[in-house]
């Protein structure tokens, strides 16, 4: 295991998923419920959606090298321009509205409910293209399912435990602006590598 790989990939994930609709829905849900059951939910929808985006890696890394570094570079950018000019209401609305689906009950009604929310709204997410992203361009598919998890499970955790703390202290817009300073970064470092590659 690369562990600059692992350090790389658990710091993105962990930033750019801060901001996003499934950590506002996480902390909807935790408020309103066992934060537990909110958490063993949403962790196993993260854990089964990073698998999918690190097989979906497999996949792309299957294409022409140089090719794969253009689509890296394209979604870090992407991503960049997306924390960095979609506004945070729209995320914060839509996390509320998924995260009221969830309604007090067994721990197994309120995980699953969790579950599905947050398996459902990861689809197509900056997180889950991201993962693919690492995948497929690190070929190590092993360090990014398992960084990739940690991450993720970390930040749904922060979410569902003490998510409304933790935007008091730290306000959306800035965990926003900090994830597409990074992403930006990290886009501009893809292109110069498809350049000089």
């Amino acid at each position: 295991m690369q562990i600059g790989l692992f350090l790389t990939v658990f710091g993105v994930l962990f930033v750019a998923e801060l901001p996003d609709k499934t950590m506002i829905a996480t902390v909807v849900m935790g408020s309103r419920s066992r934060p537990v059951s909110v958490w063993a939910g949403a962790g196993a929808a993260f854990v089964l959606q990073v698998l999918i985006s690190v097989v979906a890696g497999q996949f792309i890394s299957l294409l022409p090298h140089r090719l794969v570094d253009g689509f890296v570079a394209a979604f870090f950018l992407g991503g960049a321009a997306y924390l960095l000019f979609v506004p945070e209401k729209t995320e914060v609305e839509k996390g509320s509205s998924d995260g009221e689906l969830e309604t007090p009950g067994s721990f197994f009604k309120v995980a699953g409910t969790a579950f599905l929310v947050i398996f459902v709204g990861e689809f197509g997410d900056l997180t889950q293209i991201l993962t693919a992203n690492f995948a497929a361009s690190s070929h190590q598919p092993l360090t990014v399912f398992l960084a990739g998890s940690l991450a993720l499970l970390s930040v749904s955790a922060f979410a569902a435990f003490g998510g409304k703390a933790l935007l008091r202290v730290l306000p959306l817009q800035r965990i926003r602006l900090g994830g597409g300073i990074l992403l930006a970064g990290f886009g501009i470092y893809s292109v110069v590598k498809v350049i000089t590659g």
